[in-house]
């Protein structure tokens, strides 16, 4: 509390940091969206090229083996696409509840009104 002799301005300054240091103890930290999207990112990247490689690799295989020219490996890439599709599409959707589970429910952005036309 101030003092009585205490200059106004001295008092003033005190009560804004007081309020500073309680605004820093109760301000929630801002999770980094960026960073964790990106790991998203790239780990559908993965999970997409890693199909199509494995594909190709049973095709290669498959064509050391039973001498079946390239196609073992179109049939092994085409099938690895198809399967790296479908695992990316359920990596997906766990990413997304996951996100809504950490993140809590979408949020529209504001209107901008610099933005619209007349």
């Amino acid at each position: 509390m101030a003092q009585p002799d205490e200059p106004r301005d001295e008092a003033i300054r005190r009560l804004d940091e007081r309020a500073d240091a309680l605004a820093a103890r109760t301000a929630r930290a801002t999770p980094d969206y960026g960073a964790t999207a990106a790991s998203y990112g790239y780990r559908l990247i993965g999970v997409l090229l890693g199909g199509v490689l494995v594909g190709l690799g049973f095709g290669f295989a498959i064509d050391a083996i039973a001498k079946t020219a390239p196609w073992g490996m179109i049939v092994g890439v085409l099938a690895g696409f198809a399967v790296s599709t479908w695992m990316a599409v359920r990596t997906a959707q766990r990413m997304t509840a996951e996100a809504a589970r950490e993140w809590g429910p979408v949020r529209d952005l504001p209107v901008d009104d610099a933005d619209e036309e007349d």
